[in-house]
């Protein structure tokens, strides 16, 4: 089962602020927290731990999952062994996601232990370390996945290496997860406040988009916003992009567009055509549901640019009513009306739109 995330910070929050979140959170659909126990390594570790405790229990009492990043410092400044998880239980968390990692064969033994703790592990360290787990036999079913987010501006995953390093989680079905950040919220476990990306290229994007960047990569099942306070606008969008039956991208449309080419364009759920071609992304299903509709020509002829959002119109019969979205540019002869653009945050997610697949278009906000 997918699920939502949401980050919090014990140790730098308000607990009235954190229990007002994971309540607004709740009520969107989100099931699991995320929150660090790596600041218990030093002087204040009882302190913060009792703050931990509480939140921990209060997310416990809204059916949320928590799971808590740890690292072998922390284990060796409480001394926890691997191999005895009691303390993890008692605290009542739901999993303990790995920031560092041991030999392999700890990883594998702490799967199996007797309160069904789930260990998750830190996908951004590359695949050869999944390999020496797996090597050792763990618990497929207390096995998960998650990979880092990153505070710093510009230190962020690249899109390449994210999809390297999620393939091997997938081709054994390990249960995967990333971040996503606010734009507005503040806290993460350390002093910067850049975002709380996995992907460096979400930082700036709008929070949907990011959602459905990581969706449509098919790498990820849950998505977590890592920084925290997320406002109430971004927890609704962030849901609604991963709640929704398909993946969208956004448009800006065009001011001239007519009432039907703005039904075609946003209400239809478009079919990618499987014969696919260099320059164009074509649904054909608007030109038989439409067929005896009239579609006049546009005055613009402005040549089209990738991720122009375009419909035939009259001057294509044969044609007319198809939607289709511009791969590469080529000369506008007037026989295809532009009716938007995808937004400057979306187009570079026009890659992932395969052949076959079916998507919806969504005016921007």
């Amino acid at each position: 089962m997918r699920m939502l995330g949401v980050s919090i910070y014990p140790d730098l929050s308000d607990f009235k602020q954190d229990q007002a979140y994971l309540d607004l959170a709740s009520q969107y659909g989100y099931q699991r927290v995320f929150t660090s126990l790596l600041q218990l390594v030093g002087e204040n570790g009882e302190d913060i731990l009792g703050k931990f405790r509480r939140t921990v229990d209060y997310a416990n009492s809204l059916g949320l999952k928590v799971i808590v990043d740890i690292n072998p410092s922390l284990f060796e400044s409480l001394g926890i062994s691997y191999d005895d998880l009691s303390f993890f239980h008692e605290l009542k968390v739901w999993g303990l996601r790995l920031d560092e990692g041991f030999s392999g064969l700890e990883e594998a033994q702490m799967t199996r232990n007797p309160y069904g703790l789930k260990i998750e592990l830190n996908m951004s360290r590359g695949t050869h370390y999944l390999d020496q787990i797996m090597d050792y036999g763990p618990n497929p079913d207390n096995l998960l996945g998650c990979h880092n987010f990153y505070p710093q501006s510009y230190t962020g995953l690249g899109e390449q290496i994210f999809l390297d390093y999620s393939k091997s989680y997938r081709k054994h079905q390990i249960h995967s997860a990333a971040f996503v950040s606010s734009q507005v919220a503040k806290i993460g476990p350390w002093p910067v406040s850049e975002g709380l990306p996995t992907i460096e290229t979400d930082r700036k994007r709008l929070v949907a988009s990011q959602v459905q960047h990581l969706l449509l990569t098919g790498m990820v099942d849950d998505v977590i916003i890592g920084n925290a306070y997320a406002s109430e606008a971004e927890l609704k969008a962030i849901a609604a992009a991963f709640q929704n039956p398909y993946p969208f991208l956004q448009v800006d449309l065009q001011k001239n567009i007519s009432a039907l080419e703005e039904k075609i364009t946003l209400e239809e759920t478009h079919l990618y055509r499987g014969d696919a071609s260099d320059y164009l992304l074509r649904d054909t299903n608007p030109r038989v549901k439409y067929s005896q509709e009239i579609i006049p020509a546009h005055d613009n002829t402005v040549d089209f640019q990738r991720g122009d959002v375009v419909i035939v119109n009259e001057g294509y019969k044969r044609y007319k009513g198809e939607l289709q979205i511009v791969l590469q540019p080529f000369p506008n002869d007037g026989r295809r009306n532009l009716v938007g653009r995808l937004t400057a945050s979306d187009l570079p997610l026009l890659q992932y739109i395969k052949p076959w697949s079916s998507f919806q278009l969504r005016a921007a906000d």
